[in-house]
């Protein structure tokens, strides 16, 4: 049973962005605090794929009652997946991110916290140009001229309008950096989860039910705090972060790439008529990348490597001098059309494989 967590972490490397190597140990402290022995054998019978305990148990010569009841209890400590249809349950495997991270909201305490922080600064935030982020920025709505034609999966009124069950959550990342003392005082309760998403939110208590009216305005309040809109790297996503540059994984990360835009699923970028530009360094502020800075006649100027297409320096230029436009053709990204084709499409960049490593040996 010494081996099972290295096999662990090795089988959660297949997925997502990977659970990489960490020379210091952290990552076999952060799964043994995760996972019991049981449990994390189990997982490593789990694929990707929805399945339903009785299902599980005859596959992996199991007793079904019991196999039942430990799916269930990973599901509630957020290391599986569970969707629940016509009264019967059923249970995937899942990524450490976007996955059982985000999954320990209520879980979250300060040395777990600590031990992610550890992980992340060694391992995450050097290695995000090796695989597809799993968020994709969207602009602020009301960057966008209104003679714009913005697809819907471009546009974050029209996602929420979309969906029939919202939840709303605490953002992970900023739960976990106010345990370390490090919170950057943005909003908390900014993370919408979707359909099914939304019930497993709910059924773990992890977030509270709302209506599109009070939606909107939390993301209303979300652009005026300049926070981005991330909504999962798919055009029908799953849920839709609101992130800050400080707290926000993804954006950590993507600040230390040089080229951050080539990382991005966004059709937009900011640009500056210099006739209006005052020089007053608002946007400069506002900006998450650090892709604008004034030239030496203190005009703003747009490092169009470094924009995400955000959008939140256009909604604080005072004199109006920054919009967003369409990126040339050649520049443009589409996102992944389902999870399971960003999960496809990553697992090809990285060289992976979705097959759980117990089938690939028998």
């Amino acid at each position: 049973m010494e081996t099972i967590y290295p096999k662990l972490r090795k089988q959660l490397d297949q997925y997502s962005v990977g659970f990489p190597e960490a020379k210091s140990g952290v990552d076999l402290k952060i799964l043994k605090k995760l996972y019991t022995e049981p449990e994390a054998e189990l997982f490593l019978d789990l694929s990707m794929q929805l399945e339903d305990p009785v299902s599980v148990a005859g596959r992996t010569n199991r007793d079904a009652a019991e196999t039942a009841e430990m799916l269930e209890t990973m599901a509630k400590k957020g290391l599986v997946f569970r969707k629940k249809k016509q009264g019967t349950a059923y249970y995937a495997a899942i990524p450490f991110v976007i996955g059982s991270f985000e999954f320990q909201l209520n879980r979250m305490d300060k040395s777990f916290a600590q031990m992610v922080e550890s992980y992340f600064n060694e391992v995450y935030l050097h290695n995000l140009g090796e695989f597809l982020p799993p968020l994709r920025t969207i602009p602020v709505n009301h960057s966008i001229d209104a003679t714009q034609k913005v697809a819907p999966y471009s546009d974050a009124r029209a996602i929420i309008q979309s969906k029939d069950k919202i939840a709303i959550a605490n953002c992970i990342c900023r739960t976990q950096n106010n345990l370390l003392e490090k919170g950057c005082g943005k909003p908390l309760e900014v993370c919408f989860v979707f359909g099914s998403h939304a019930e497993y939110y709910l059924d773990n208590k992890m977030a509270r039910q709302i209506d599109h009216d009070e939606a909107l305005a939390i993301l209303d309040k979300c652009e005026e705090a300049g926070l981005v809109h991330q909504p999962a790297n798919m055009i029908n996503p799953g849920g839709m972060c609101n992130c800050c540059g400080d707290c926000c994984g993804v954006l950590r990360a993507l600040n230390k790439l040089p080229r951050p835009a080539e990382q991005v699923a966004n059709i937009y970028w900011a640009s500056v008529d210099p006739e209006r530009c005052t020089g007053c360094e608002l946007c400069m502020e506002r900006c998450q990348m650090q892709a604008i800075q004034l030239n030496g006649d203190q005009i703003a100027t747009v490092n169009t490597d470094r924009c995400i297409g955000c959008g939140l320096c256009v909604t604080s230029c005072p004199a109006e001098a920054l919009s967003m436009v369409v990126k040339p053709e050649e520049k443009q990204m589409m996102p992944p059309e389902s999870g399971m084709d960003l999960m496809i499409k990553t697992a090809e960049k990285r060289g992976t494989s979705l097959i759980p490593l117990s089938m690939t040996e028998k």
